[in-house]
């Protein structure tokens, strides 16, 4: 019987997967944990809320002594809890796309750039604990990452942050999508961009969904909220992704205000009811941002 903390992403499937609360009322992020001969979890949530990885390792009987700790990408709702496994597992290793490697070996100048970045949302983190360096293993697109009996291969994905990466699992055909594939939220119509500063970059998003695309994804391992079925989602995001930026720079030509375009979104946000007030408005603040310094640099 399966611990009431996680969910399987399938019958009889060996990975699983748990919210650990980081944003109050929404269930935003989503941990996913492989119970395989090399236990892994892919994503790690915020910091604050590590213990419920912990105590979902042990709900599964889950040994955390040689515990592989994969983050997609080191913006904090991902990678915030990377040290804090790592110091309660002191077996662990952490393995990351090499570009955002120093990042968790250091991560001061993450933390003040999330500070920057998501505003209100702030009240929800924890500073991130640095991951000694000894234990960080960097990973490059092709690499393989072996569990045992399957292995997750590495696609270099970055369009949303120059950090992020995509997996495989060779097994199964599932792709773990960081934010590559934007956020699918049950029961809330279509997906939403996710384009925060700095580094969005809508050129290489739109390359990233085609990667995705080319791997013939059985399933899509979300990020935020969850699996999904493949579907027309990838295309959809595509769609979605142009018209965000396009909206956003028609708004702009037509405000001029930077702050005033800001609002003007932050007003319409109709996801307040599945993620809550202040996840919802900061959220759409910090998007719109994202596309406006992405304008800005063309």
């Amino acid at each position: 019987m399966e611990p009431e903390t996680v969910s399987r992403v399938s019958p009889g499937s060996a990975l699983y997967y748990l919210d650990p609360g980081a944003f109050g009322p929404a269930t935003y992020c989503s941990v996913y944990v492989y119970d395989t001969p090399r236990p892994a979890v892919i994503d790690t949530g915020l910091g604050t809320n590590y213990q419920a990885i912990l105590d979902a390792l042990e709900a599964l009987g889950i040994d955390c002594g040689e515990l592989a700790i994969i983050p997609t990408h080191v913006h904090l709702d991902h990678a915030g809890g990377a040290g804090y496994l790592a110091e309660a597992c002191p077996g662990a290793e952490v393995l990351v796309h090499e570009a955002g490697a120093s990042h968790l070996v250091d991560p001061a100048r993450l933390w003040a750039g999330t500070k920057a970045a998501v505003g209100e949302q702030i009240q929800y983190y924890t500073e991130p604990k640095p991951v000694p360096e000894a234990r960080i293993v960097e990973l490059g697109d092709g690499d393989r990452i072996d569990l045992g009996d399957r292995e997750l291969s590495v696609h270099h994905a970055p369009g949303h942050a120059f950090h992020q990466a995509v997996f495989q699992d060779e097994a199964t055909g599932g792709v773990f999508t960081a934010d590559a594939a934007g956020i699918h939220t049950p029961g809330v119509d279509g997906v939403r961009p996710t384009s925060p500063p700095p580094g969005f970059d809508l050129t290489g998003c739109l390359a990233d969904i085609d990667l995705i695309q080319e791997l013939d994804p059985t399933a899509l391992y979300y990020a935020h909220f969850g699996p999904a079925e493949p579907a027309d989602l990838l295309a959809e995001y595509a769609t979605v992704l142009e018209s965000w930026v396009e909206s956003v720079a028609d708004k702009r030509r037509e405000l001029g205000a930077d702050d005033a375009v800001v609002e003007y979104f932050v007003s319409r946000t109709d996801t307040v009811e599945a993620w809550g007030p202040v996840k919802a408005r900061a959220e759409v603040a910090m998007n719109v941002r994202g596309v406006l310094e992405y304008l800005d640099g063309e």
